[in-house]
Parts: structure tokens; sequence; C-alpha cells
């Protein structure tokens, strides 16, 4: 169902919607991810272990990913962050970061990897990134998703666990993997479209969608996803949150107050959704 934030007029078929489907709790202790404004301090501060590796994602084709470790003695659930249209940029990594503090290896891959992009890793340059994302074949990308998350879930400090969350472009990737891969524990889909309704049907993993309320581009694909997740009886829950627009856990400082308001609580239920999927 979606619980919006303060006053929504929507859709009547969409708030009419409802999932047979526990709600987890949200973590009230839970941290909250950095904008991209607080991105490079949380990356310099942090206590927790950060490295590049590089995956073979099949013949003459491989990754590089930013891993997060965190600090816990047991082994963790694994969560896959799919980056914006922008590739891996300090904010990605910091919210890789924050994901290892609530106790994830947490794992953002480089999807531009071989584009040769100026900057990378450490600051790929937008416009580069952008036209680079959009020429990525969605085949490719999937596939190595589901490479990189059997190496992760391989090392030592992980668990054979794993789940996925994404932001716009990423966003509508969470979604799609779900649909590809059933085997996937969780997706958390950051204001990404929705797949078209007549290809849920592979979809076993519960998904989480948490969308700014003025984000209308978007937003028109959650009431069919939502029809159909909830005819076959799949886990869909969508959030909207008023005010906020799309990219609000990333422009944290914008529209005044709202999207602030709307990460902070999109964060605890994104945690929550995590831990009671893939576990602690």
């Amino acid at each position: 169902m979606i619980r919006p934030i303060g006053k929504l007029a929507f859709l009547p078929a969409v708030l009419a919607a409802c999932v047979s489907a526990p709600t987890p709790a949200v973590d009230e202790h839970a941290g909250h991810a950095p904008g991209a404004m607080e991105a490079p301090a949380q990356l310099t501060a942090s206590p927790r272990h950060g490295e590049w590796i590089t995956v073979s994602t099949g013949p003459g084709d491989s990754i590089r990913s930013w891993v997060v470790y965190p600090e816990r003695a047991t082994k963790a659930p694994v969560v896959i962050v799919v980056h914006e249209i922008f590739g891996v940029t300090p904010w990605i990594r910091s919210v890789a970061d924050q994901l290892a503090a609530e106790g994830f290896v947490a794992v953002a891959p480089d999807f531009l990897t071989m584009k040769n992009i100026p900057g990378a890793p450490l600051s790929p340059e937008p416009q580069a990134a952008t036209a680079a994302v959009r020429s990525l074949n969605m085949d490719d990308v999937h596939r190595q998703i589901s490479a990189i998350a059997r190496h992760a879930m391989a090392l030592p400090a992980a668990a054979p666990k794993y789940g996925i969350v994404g932001f716009c472009w990423g966003g509508a990737v969470s979604f799609e993997h779900a649909v590809r891969v059933p085997s996937l524990g969780a997706s958390v889909v950051y204001y990404g479209t929705s797949p078209a309704p007549a290809r849920l049907a592979s979809v076993r993993a519960p998904v989480l969608g948490l969308y700014g309320a003025d984000d209308a581009r978007v937003n028109a694909t959650i009431p069919p996803a939502d029809s159909a997740m909830k005819e076959m009886s799949k886990v869909y829950r969508p959030i909207l949150y008023e005010g906020a627009g799309h990219g609000f856990l990333r422009q944290q400082d914008g529209r005044e107050g709202k999207n602030l308001a709307a990460a902070r609580a999109a964060w605890p239920e994104t945690v929550s959704w995590f831990r009671t999927y893939l576990g602690r």
C-alpha cells in the first residue's frame, strides 16, 4: 500500500491497493544516509574499511566495485548499491558506507568501468557518465550484478543472501533485477520507474518503492505495477513523500526541507526492509 507523508492526493487505485505481507517495523535507531553535500565528510570520517575491487563478470568483461565492510563479529548480508546516471560518485560511495554502518556488506558496482569516464573512479564527470549510462546494454548490467553478488556473497565476511537498492536509473534497475532474478532476497527502489505489469509474474523478492510525490514521470508507473503485484499476491510497498522531488536522498538541501524530511523518513524504511527480508 502507499503511505503518504502528510496530505497527498494520488490516484484512487493506488491509494486503495494493498498487499498481504508483513510490514517491517521501522528501526528508529537507524542512521541517515548523507546527502551529496555531506558525502565527502562521511567518507573521510568513516571508521569502516572500504576498498575498490575488480570482479570478473564474463569473458573479457570485468567491473570495478566499491565495497564497504560492516564492523561486526558475524557474517553480514550483502546489499548491491546501483548508482544513478552519474556513476559511482562520492555520494554513492557514502550511501554504501552508511549501509555498512547499518550492518551490511555494501557493494557499489561501477557499470561505467569500461567507458573511460574522465575523473573516474573517484569523481566521474557528470555529462560523460550520463551519456555512457544511456548506452549500457541492460542484459549486460543484470548479468554483471548477478556475478558481483555471487562474488560478494563468497567473501569471508558475507552471508549467502543479497538485496539490491538503486537510485533513479539505478532504482529502475533494482526493480528490473527482481523481475530477472527470482532468487533475489529483497529490492529497494528509490524514485525509479516500474517494469511493465506483464513482466512482473517472475518477481519473488519483496519490493519497497520510495518516491517523491512531486515526480509525476516516475510516479505514473506506480499504479499499474501496484495493481499487478497485488493481483499476483506479491509484496510491493510504495511510499510517496509529500513535497519531495526526484533524487531527494541525494539532494537533501532541496525543496525547502521536503527532500530532507523524505530522506530522513525513507532511510529507516530501507534499513528495516533489508533487515526483515535479508536478516541482521
